[in-house]
This record gives C-alpha cells, structure tokens and sequence, in this order.
C-alpha cells in the first residue's frame, strides 16, 4: 500500500481523490471533499476507511467523504456510497450507522430575539422536562410493543392521526415522514424491548434541543431565507437532533451479525474490514435489513415528531398563545444514517442506485424528485447542525450536487474524542462560561457535556465554506444559539 500524501491528487480546491492504486482491491477513487486547512486537520482513519469501502461489490464511481469527515465505524462519519443494485451492489449496516436515521428538524417562529430573550431561562428548563434526554430515558407515550410496530412502519403519520402534529408537517419531512416497505416481521424482539418507550426523546451523545437566532448579518440569501420562513432580522428558530434510539442500535447490532454468518460462506464476499458486514442488496438477508432499516428510520421521524410536538406545548403556555399564531411550522426534517434507492445518471447513463449517507445529508436540488412543492424551484432545504457553541446552518440542494449523488455534510465533525474532551474542559465551568455568552444550556450529565464542547469539533464555517465551494449545497442562513438541551 503507497503512502498516501505521496498518492493523494488535488483534483480542485476542495476535492481530492486517492486512486485504486492505492490499496489492494478498490474498484473505485475514493474522494474526499475538503479545504487545504481541512485536508491538513483530517485524521489518518478516513483515509483508511474510505478506501475500505471503495472495495465493496457494486459501489458505483466514487467512495466518498464530505468535510466533517471523521473517523467512524466501518464507514467514515461523513461516508457515502452509492451501490448498483443490478449489478451485484451490496447493503452494509455499516454505511448507515447505528442510530439509523439520526436527522435535523427545523421549526421557525414569528418571535424575535427581544421577544424571547425574557423566557430563555424558563423555556430551556420547561423543554428539559417535557423532551427527555439522556442514556435510558423514556417519553410519554406509552403504547403497547403492538402499537410500536405500527409506530415503525407508519413512522409521523401514525403521529398525525394520534394528535402529536399537524397534516401539514408530514409534507416538509423528507419520505412525508413514512418510508414505504418498512416490515415489522423482520425486527427483533430485543429491539422491540428498547425502542417502544422512547418515543419523543433526545437520547444522548451529540443530541440535543436548540433555540437559535437569526441574526441580521447572517442571512446571506435573504430570498431564500424566506421561502424557508425566514423573514426578518433576529427570528427565533428552534432546531433539534436525534435517531431512532435504542430501536435502531439493536437493528443494525442484529444484522451485523446475520451478515458476519452469510457474507463470506453464502456469498463469496471478502472484506478488509469486519465492521463493513454486508450482504448483496437483493439477498434474502440484505432485504431483511432493509425492511428492518426503514423501520428504523419511520421510528426516528416519530419520535421528532413528538418531540415537536411538546415543543409546541411549551411554547404555547409561556407565551399564552397557540403554536399556529406564534408561527411554529416546519422548515423540513431531513434524515442522516440511510440507505436509499435512488435513480442516478453514472456515467451518462441512468442507475438505480442504493446511497449510503453516514453523517451525511440528502442534498437535492431544484426541480428534483422527493423535494417538496413549495421548494421545487430552489431545491431542499439542508440542516447542518454545529456546536452548541458555535451555531448551526441552513442550506439548500444545488444541481451540481450530483458529483456527490446530491449528498453533503451533516454538521461540523469531530476534530477530538470524547475522552480527550472530557480531560480538556469540566462541563460545570463550561456550562456557566456559555451562559455569560448568553448560551443558556441544560444537561444531563456533566462529563457529556464537556465531550460536547466547540472545541471537540471541527470549526462550522470551515465546512460549511467547503461544501459551498465545492458545489454540493449552498449556504442560506447562520443561526446562533441561545439555550440549549444537551442528552
């Protein structure tokens, strides 16, 4: 194997690409979207990683990094392949994750930041006990294991019809908040027991509740901003992230292991790496997972869209006013940690493809498919979530996203692990540093906190630049934090 600052080819400003010559038994390039300063800072496991999945059967053009690239399991975080599913393109556990469908949802208001400013205190402790956070803990619904598998196979719809939302957020959910083909069958009982009583939690980790600001000079694209809702100067947004919990870990745990049985003995197929288990997509194993997958994801959608819905209650009661008047509506929910099928040019020729996007976001553009109405015109809205320091962004899809089958970053990527960031910052004096920025945070524990800190990621404007130079989506909105819930 080569060394590889002596292999790696700049391709432009922001791509570079490793050739097959590279490693034994890569089909394809792998490309990693980047900066130079963010190529420098990238840790040596992408390389290794990405190029492990450029041997996979059946990955088509390139595998690819997006630039919050950091190491993960099996594939990147950042990851994305695209697999030809007719000709002998494999699924992988994987490239999708374990807490399948670990997405962004945004909601705007009609209040400002002077409006809010009073009740930032009481609306972050208010949310902190009505959407729970952290390892274990439980939400407020309580169904039967029976009703969760219509929960997962139904995902926001069965929401909607239980009163936790409005018929109009099914439309700016990526899927309208159900995957079709989820099967109930093929979940397990274990995964059963740890998803049915979690629905409309933060979980832990990098999860959290956020209310953010728009502030005046950080509305780049004020037309765009306001076909998202956008519309004024220091706006009040709030925007949340988390998965599919316990649920989704025990599915791709599950699978992991039925893949580990098959995919050498049954199936001839040879890995460098165990962590990238898989199976050909039109097995009988591979389309297990799949149908166990999508639940996965519609459970996610639910369970954000319970979380909306206490958010909305809060609001509603410490403002004195219903959540329609106060404006709270969805800008979009989009999904990370997928695997979908999706129809692709390759080539110059149109492939039906399965697209892996680990800590990766869809990224249509204009006049795609699947983008919702009122956003055809200027493609789908991108939710790229920072630090709890640093702010988040809003972006949209472009068409020059095909280069990454319309694929971009998710957030602002590791730059440190947990463990060093617990040795480097106390989550006690982090927690009333922030709050004398104006940052009011609540959370669970005080050593994920530390692990949370700005400084354990990448800078957000970095790669945020990245992704807009390089033509895989296109900045609308910066959005600062003012409280938040940490799990």
């Amino acid at each position: 194997m080569a060394n590889i600052e002596q292999i790696i080819q700049q391709i432009s400003d922001t791509v570079w690409e490793i050739p097959v010559s590279y490693k034994e038994g890569m089909r394809v390039p792998a490309r990693i979207y980047a900066t130079e300063k963010l190529m420098r800072d990238m840790d040596d496991g992408v390389y290794d990683q990405v190029t492990n999945v450029a041997t996979l059967p059946g990955i088509a053009k390139y595998a690819l990094c997006m630039p919050d690239g950091h190491f993960g399991y099996g594939f990147p975080i950042g990851g994305v392949a695209a697999m030809d599913v007719e000709a002998g393109g494999v699924i992988s556990p994987g490239g999708i994750g374990f807490d399948i469908n670990c997405g962004m949802r945004l909601v705007v208001t009609n209040l400002t930041y002077k409006d809010v400013k009073p009740y930032i205190k009481k609306l972050v402790d208010r949310l902190y006990e009505r959407v729970p956070a952290g390892v274990g803990s439980t939400g407020f619904v309580k169904i039967s294991r029976q009703e969760f598998r219509q929960v997962v196979e139904q995902g926001s719809q069965w929401c909607i019809r239980n009163g936790y939302g409005w018929e109009a957020d099914l439309d700016l959910t990526e899927e309208n908040g159900c995957i079709e083909g989820a099967d109930s069958s093929k979940i397990s009982e274990k995964a059963i027991d740890r998803g049915f009583n979690q629905i409309g939690t933060l979980g832990s980790g990098n999860h959290y509740l956020e209310i953010q600001v728009a502030r005046k000079q950080d509305i780049f694209n004020p037309e765009l901003a306001a076909t998202f809702g956008i519309t004024q100067p220091d706006q009040v947004v709030i925007m949340f992230h988390c998965g599919s919990r316990g649920f989704g870990h025990q599915v791709a745990t599950d699978y992991l292991q039925v893949f580990l049985k098959v995919m050498e003995s049954k199936y001839g197929i040879k890995i460098l790496d165990r962590e990238l288990a898989c199976a050909p997509f039109n097995s009988a194993e591979g389309q297990a997972y799949f149908k166990a997958m999508k639940c996965g994801l519609n459970m996610s959608f639910a369970n954000r869209q319970v979380i909306l819905h206490r958010i909305r209650e809060v609001f509603s009661e410490i403002f004195g006013t219903d959540a329609e008047d106060l404006g709270m509506h969805v800008v979009y929910d989009v999904a990370h940690n997928t695997a979908k099928l999706e129809k692709h040019i390759v080539d110059g020729v149109e492939r039906n493809l399965l697209v892996h996007r680990k800590g990766a976001t869809r990224a249509f553009g204009p006049h795609m498919a699947d983008v919702p109405q009122q956003y055809q015109t200027v493609g789908q809205p991108v939710i790229i979530g920072g630090s709890m320091e640093t702010g988040s962004y809003l972006l949209v899809g472009v068409s020059s996203g095909d280069q990454t089958f319309f694929s971009t970053a998710h957030g602002s990527g590791r730059s440190m692990s947990r463990t060093k960031a617990r040795k480097t910052w106390r989550g006690e004096t982090l927690q009333k540093d922030l709050e004398k920025r104006g940052i009011y945070i609540r959370s669970t524990s005080w050593a994920g906190l530390a692990e949370e800190a700005g400084g354990a990621y990448k800078n957000i404007d970095d790669v945020i630049e990245a992704a807009e130079l390089s033509g895989i989506s296109k900045k609308v909105v910066r959005l600062s934090p003012i409280g938040n819930i940490k799990g």
